[in-house]
């Protein structure tokens, strides 16, 4: 499969991407290798990433300990701690070898160690090949909420193994696949329609889906690398899904979700409001909101659940000027950006989505 050539680094996919690696710590000639891993990855996908790597005798292993909660700024001071204990200079590079979270973590690390050194991500999650590797964009929670401190710097590459993804769970899998659908409702009809039916599905098909879910991402965000436009989009089932992710980290009454799961909730709920403020087909409301329920099981809210979602909505990143503001959809693939709702219509889309 070819690589995706983009302004400031590639993605490279399967055996290609290890040849790519490899080229590049040849010729760069690292002080370090610092491979970052979480306790998953370590035990699951380090031997044999290790395996493909030349360079063996200037490598670290950095371990954190994996789940959200960890997803901090202690977690960074640690790791920080770690690189200065062991002499880290200026020209080792950090390999961040895992999910989201560790990308997302080590990707921050890196650009702020010692102002930034380089980095490379290589995700083993679903959720981390076709969105939280790609972009740009880390960072770490701030307590519960999500991803409120970071910055927005490319890795020097990012190398695609779906074999990794031998390893996970189906939640995790199905984490993955609200992104992918959320792609094809953002941008791609055809793209989407594939997922209505994933009887046939094979390792080959995942990778073209995988390919074609990078491929939508990358399209939009190489347009507009800051947010300031029409990346914005890629947040779409986001605010209401932040925001409910948030709330059950910190609560007993809903159960622990996981991103894409909060984001398939969150599509539904925007898919909704987008029926009453854009437009948007009631028909293909109800279809792809079906098409998301085939995938992931439904969770019920009361009223102060709602309540303590809705309180969370101000804390989201899209924010201006106090306004809270909303991706919704007035068609598949035509995305509405900076779409004020008000707290009646939220009301109505959980009520739709419990109905």
């Amino acid at each position: 499969m070819n690589s995706i050539v983009l302004k400031n680094y590639n993605i490279h996919f399967q055996t290609e991407a290890y040849l790519a690696l490899n080229q590049y710590i040849s010729t760069e000639a690292f002080s370090k290798i610092i491979i970052l891993v979480d306790s998953n990855t370590h035990q699951y996908c380090l031997s044999s990433f290790l395996g493909e790597l030349e360079q063996t005798n200037a490598v670290e292993i950095i371990e954190v300990d994996s789940g959200e909660a960890h997803k901090s700024i202690d977690t960074c001071s640690q790791i920080w701690q770690s690189l200065a204990d062991l002499n880290i200079d200026r020209k080792a590079i950090m390999i961040n070898l895992g999910g989201g979270i560790v990308t997302d973590l080590g990707g921050f690390v890196a650009s702020c160690f010692k102002r930034g050194i380089s980095f490379v991500h290589i995700p083993t999650t679903l959720l981390g090949m076709v969105d939280a590797a790609i972009g740009g964009k880390n960072g770490v929670n701030l307590g519960a909420l999500k991803n409120q401190i970071g910055v927005i710097n490319p890795p020097e590459m990012v190398l695609i193994d779906p074999s990794f993804l031998a390893t996970l769970s189906q939640a995790e899998m199905r984490s993955g696949l609200a992104e992918m659908i959320k792609h094809g409702l953002i941008a791609d009809q055809n793209y989407l329609d594939n997922f209505k039916d994933l009887s046939q599905f094979t390792t080959e098909h995942l990778t073209h889906l995988i390919r074609g879910s990078i491929d939508i991402k990358t399209t939009i965000s190489e347009n507009d690398p800051t947010e300031k436009g029409l990346r914005k989009a890629l947040n779409f089932g986001h605010t209401l899904g932040h925001a409910i992710e948030s709330y059950s980290m910190n609560t007993q009454n809903l159960p622990k979700l996981l991103h894409g799961e909060a984001v398939a909730i969150g599509m539904i709920l925007a898919l909704y409001i987008s029926t009453e403020i854009c437009g948007f087909s009631k028909y293909d409301c109800d279809d792809y909101s079906n098409l998301i329920r085939r995938y992931f099981k439904s969770v019920e809210f009361n009223s102060n659940d709602i309540k303590q979602i809705k309180s969370l909505l101000i804390h989201d990143k899209k924010n201006t000027n106090g306004q809270i503001n909303f991706v919704l959809l007035s068609k598949i693939g035509k995305p509405q950006l900076d779409c004020q709702v008000s707290d009646r219509l939220i009301d109505k889309a959980f009520a739709y989505y419990q109905s």
